[in-house]
């Protein structure tokens, strides 16, 4: 594949915009879906087919669907949520095995294949404004446990599960939704506490870590979010062992909006980031695309990343029978 295709894989676009339907064409990486996409089980099911029909190369057709407040078919449920994950836990093993087995069968059924999902971060701040009851406890072991439950479940289900947000988000003060929140902890803390889910997912075969918009002091002095960070990265791969895909949150955020589209994105292949969410596929986030594969041709650097990455998001679909 030249490099545009490949470049094109490290995407996964929103439907909002109507840019995907020609990206997949191009060798879009993936579609993530929203509430407004799930509307009924026929007509999300058409468009997932659809999806799969237009795609140069098997996409990875994506949802957030933890349960409790980030849930997307609360259309088809009518106000019934799954247990957010706190909750979930708390009604103990079998039942988080259970409701992830229900969860699991329904996103196959739409003919979804990856999911974001579980969150991995340690809920250490009763005042974090985003991860809360999304955490399954505040105690690492715990974490470790029940993430380890959930990503096993999933994958013996037929659904690729993506652990987030790496390092971990739940000390953070702040939404990065918002802002970029800073997490000012030792590494040995940060290791000891935030990280170790991670390793321990890793360590059971992990295949898809989110990295998260948080400027960590122990990675990066200047305000430079984990997602662009070469440190946290290389940390997460030379460290924590990770070999797999590493995906960016939603880069509309506003943790990473401020050095501007085309630069984060620039920043991000060269820092070893192998794809990034969109929630739009607006005609400016194409153009960033095809303005980074033009550049790609002439850079050397950005080009090798570039192929590196797209090596280890088709190992993955390979692996799961994507193709």
């Amino acid at each position: 594949m030249d490099i545009k295709t490949q470049l094109y894989q490290m995407f996964i676009l929103g439907t909002e915009g109507e840019g995907y339907r020609s990206a997949l064409k191009k060798g879009l990486g993936g579609i993530i879906l929203f509430t407004r996409d799930v509307q009924t089980p026929e007509q999300i099911k058409t468009l997932t087919d659809n999806i799969k029909i237009q795609a140069l190369i098997p996409p990875f057709i994506s949802i957030d669907q933890e349960g409790g407040r980030v849930e997307r078919t609360e259309n088809i449920h009518n106000g019934k949520k799954y247990l957010s994950a706190r909750f979930a836990f708390e009604k103990g093993e079998f039942f988080l095995v259970e409701q992830t087995q229900a969860i699991a069968q329904e996103l196959k059924n739409y003919g979804i294949n990856l999911n974001f999902a579980p969150c991995l971060d340690v809920n250490t701040n009763p005042n974090n404004p985003i991860i809360g009851e999304r955490a399954f406890s505040s105690n690492t072991d715990e974490v470790s446990l029940a993430g380890n439950i959930v990503a096993k479940t999933y994958k013996n289900s037929g659904i690729i599960p993506c652990v987030k947000h790496f390092p971990g988000h739940g000390d953070a003060n702040s939404d990065s939704h918002l802002t970029l929140p800073e997490i000012n902890l030792p590494l040995s803390d940060m290791e000891k506490i935030h990280i170790k889910p991670f390793l321990e997912a890793t360590k059971n075969g992990i295949e898809i870590v989110m990295i998260a918009h948080l400027h960590c002091t122990c990675f990066e002095k200047a305000s430079i979010p984990t997602s662009l960070s070469k440190n946290a990265i290389q940390y997460l791969r030379e460290k924590v062992g990770f070999s797999g895909v590493i995906i960016s949150d939603d880069m509309i955020m506003k943790g990473v909006a401020k050095f501007g589209m085309q630069q984060a994105c620039e920043m991000g292949i060269r820092a070893g980031l192998n794809m990034f969410i969109y929630r739009y596929s607006t005609p400016e986030i194409i153009e960033i695309i095809e303005n980074i594969a033009k550049k790609a041709l002439s850079d050397k650097e950005l080009a090798q990343s570039i192929e590196k990455s797209y090596d280890k998001i088709l190992k993955v679909k390979q692996a799961n029978s994507l193709f």
